[in-house]
């Protein structure tokens, strides 16, 4: 017997919030089936494990800029909406690596690439994506590259 996907798992997680009438939690989940659903739609292919965590990854993303927003804004009934929405979707992340790890692996992929100056922060950014996506919050990582060839 195979293991279930990412996706198995997550339309198991709906059918369960549905069973458990959590309402919440069932929105964020179909809004997720429905943005992967998208993307197999657009691109005609159906998306494995590591492009549902990219999509995943972009919710997350969108979620909190819309939460910096709301908070300039004043609208904490907003916030609370999204921070709850956020919650559910890191569910579906691989675990995150640790500051330590995280650096190690940005000093190892500048020593892989001979990275050297602030020049090549794009191509650094390139082959993070590739090898940190869904590991690490790519906003951390930008810094973290930004940094290591700033010195």
């Amino acid at each position: 017997m195979t293991t279930p996907t990412l996706k198995d798992r997550i339309g198991e997680d709906m059918k369960a919030a549905m069973r458990a009438k959590e309402a919440d939690r069932l929105s964020t989940i179909r809004m997720l089936m429905a943005a992967i659903k998208q993307k197999e739609v657009d691109e005609r292919i159906s998306l494995d494990d590591t492009a549902v965590v990219a999509v995943v990854d972009k919710l997350i993303k969108q979620r909190r800029d819309s939460i910096a927003a709301f908070e300039q804004a004043g609208r904490t009934d907003l916030v609370d909406k999204e921070s709850a929405e956020v919650a559910v979707l890191q569910a579906y992340l691989p675990a995150r690596l640790g500051a330590e790890e995280l650096a190690a692996e940005v000093k190892a992929l500048l020593a892989d690439i001979g990275a050297s100056g602030p020049g090549d922060m794009g191509k650094a950014m390139g082959a993070a994506k590739q090898r940190l996506a869904g590991k690490a919050d790519m906003a951390q990582v930008s810094a973290l590259i930004k940094a290591s060839l700033a010195a």
